[in-house]
């Protein structure tokens, strides 16, 4: 038990430190509660003595009562104190360490959570963390109180009759000994537990996540089925440390029985022979049956320290994690005359995995102010330019600048800040409407409302105020899970909103208008764009937008086609048709395709 809790528990010294005098007044009350419950049989001793004696009055009688009574509000006071103190700092730690956990969660990189699952990382934030909560406050004043209690009521028992007190403790290190074997069980059982439940909680995140697709193929059986079966594992996890428990806490019991059974047999014998007053006794045995709730408290802490340990572990796993991408400890700055492009990509090329380039030698400048389209088939590396570009994924060195700056120097919140990203996967948080498209400004102010509210110039932009009759609480409508109440193109326009409420320097347009009509994406595209041309006190903004839709990439003044992570084509969309490559082919297909509809709907009509 010494080795993981030494290992895992120094990174809670900090917040020990933090709260030591909680934690030394905790200690305090504890040992008065304990010295109040000690002293208890010493009066049920004179009581017993004096009644026996035959000697007695009320007088003395109810004078020893008394002393019980205040006694006994002592240590009722001492409880609540030590309760207070302890459990209160180890309820701050737990709510700190889960700040803490959230916090660093933040500063991880996408590549963590592509090898993590959420349902094991919500594990680590609720159970885990309750389970080291559980080591630092029940399990540390069962180390605690089990050690002062133990060696006080030996000391006492001792002092008071060792003749009959030294038989009666041969039990107990074989009681040690099935306590430390009992703890080196517990942790590798409550490891195979917790990671039974995380287990079960990915596959209750996956389950909802995804009851659209599971609604929609009528296979709500199979994860049901699939629950079922990871809820019977984690059952049977649990199951094994019950069967443990049954074992060693009847165990123990029985060897403590043992310890009553030779002081009835050493001590009622001496109390015969006169050697021993039946008051001393009493005594005897209360203090024995006080030394049960330390034996048994023993198993406890170790339980419990095991648990905390295991689940420290895996806390601080997590938290161990350095984030793959992150700002240099002394970030550069962009030169004070920035040049006419924008972004820079100088023979840049990158893998996900050795030897496949999902990038392979681009170079490619964005000059301040354009309007850049990039086109080309799934697979051929457009998302991953765009991760590029906003060090999702770190790029090498010397291969990537923005305003003159390698994207690597740059501080990362300051480089994110510049640009404003809708992605192909519109998420949604489930708040009202008009929160989701707040958050993309830098802080959240109060906002004026009316025509001078940005919400609603965001809203004009991206033309989801056309639906705003629809919403049945206006912006203030709260939609569920993932926008999970909008429709499609409904999700698109408000993750526009988002990314276009800010005035970002660069946005990047990631196929945003797939699920809207083209009546819906003219008046978008002509609205934003003309919004990002030059104007009075403000420079041109740069936009980047990435389509499968050659009618989309016809509002660009440059269109950079991609095949197989490089650049195919370049030039302008009427430079490009004329070339009467990819996207020449593209274009005559898709005008071809939306000839056939019309010619179909004139059949139908």
């Amino acid at each position: 038990m010494r080795k993981p809790f030494f290992k895992e528990f120094k990174t809670l010294f900090p917040y020990f430190r933090r709260y030591r005098w909680r934690y030394l007044w905790g200690f305090v009350c504890l040992a008065l509660t304990d010295a109040a419950q000690m002293a208890i049989p010493q009066f049920t001793r004179a009581a017993v003595d004096l009644i026996s004696s035959g000697r007695f009055n009320w007088y003395a009688v109810l004078a020893l009562g008394g002393g019980m009574v205040a006694v006994m509000a002592l240590l009722s006071g001492g409880r609540f104190l030590w309760r207070y103190f302890i459990h209160g700092s180890s309820r701050r730690i737990e709510a700190e360490l889960r700040e803490r956990l959230f916090a660093h969660l933040l500063t991880l990189s996408y590549d963590f959570y592509q090898k993590n699952k959420i349902g094991d990382l919500m594990a680590r934030a609720t159970n885990d963390l309750n389970a080291v909560r559980q080591a630092i406050s029940m399990g540390l004043v069962a180390f605690v109180d089990g050690t002062m209690m133990a060696a006080a009521i030996l000391v006492i028992v001792f002092i008071q009759d060792a003749e009959t007190a030294l038989p009666a403790v041969i039990p107990l290190p074989l009681i040690t000994a099935l306590i430390l074997l009992f703890g080196n069980v517990v942790g590798k059982r409550f490891r195979q537990a917790q990671e039974t439940y995380s287990k079960m909680s990915d596959t209750v995140q996956e389950t909802f996540a995804g009851i659209r697709v599971i609604k929609s193929f009528v296979k709500e059986w199979w994860f049901i089925k699939k629950f079922a079966d990871t809820n019977d594992d984690y059952r049977e996890a649990n199951m094994g440390l019950v069967k443990l428990f049954g074992i060693f806490f009847p165990l123990i019991s029985f060897l403590s029985g043992l310890t009553t059974l030779i002081v009835l047999l050493v001590g009622g014998g001496r109390v015969v022979e006169g050697s021993m007053s039946p008051g001393d006794l009493v005594a005897l045995f209360s203090y024995l049956q006080m030394l049960i709730w330390p034996l048994m408290g023993t198993g406890f802490m170790v339980n419990m320290i095991q648990r905390g340990a295991v689940s420290l572990a895996r806390v601080n796993e997590v938290l161990g994690t350095v984030p793959a991408i992150r700002s240099p400890e002394s970030p550069g700055r962009a030169p004070e005359l920035p040049g006419e492009n924008i972004v820079e990509l100088r023979h840049l090329s990158f893998s996900y995995t050795e030897g496949i380039k999902a990038l392979d030698d681009i170079s490619l400048n964005i000059r301040r102010g354009a309007v850049v389209g990039i086109l080309g088939r799934t697979g051929s590396g457009k998302s991953t330019l765009i991760k590029v570009l906003t060090r999702m994924v770190d790029p090498p060195a010397g291969s990537v600048f923005v305003q003159g700056l390698d994207v690597g120097e740059w501080d990362l919140d300051e480089l994110r800040r510049l640009f404003g990203v809708t992605p192909q996967d519109s998420y949604l948080f489930s708040d009202s409407i008009k929160q989701n498209i707040r958050y993309g400004l830098e802080k959240l102010p109060v906002l004026p409302g009316g025509e001078g509210d940005p919400v609603n110039k965001a809203a004009a932009l991206s033309a989801i105020d056309r639906d705003l009759e629809t919403f049945h609480q206006g912006w203030d409508t709260v939609i569920g899970e993932r926008g999970l109440t909008l429709s499609g193109g409904q999700k698109q326009r408000v993750a526009i909103s988002r990314a276009i409420i800010g005035d970002p320097e660069i946005l990047i347009l990631d196929d945003s208008l797939s699920a809207v009509d083209a009546e819906t994406e003219k008046r978008v595209l002509t609205g934003l764009l003309e919004e990002r041309r030059e104007r009075p006190g403000r420079p041109a903004r740069t936009t980047v937008i990435v389509s499968h839709r050659v009618s989309t990439l016809g509002y660009a003044d440059l269109v950079v086609v991609l095949e197989k992570g490089r650049v195919s084509e370049y030039g302008s969309p009427q430079e490009l048709v004329r070339r009467g490559g990819f996207y020449a082919r593209m274009a005559a297909l898709q005008q071809l395709a939306a000839g056939g509809r019309l010619a179909e709907g004139g059949r139908h009509g």
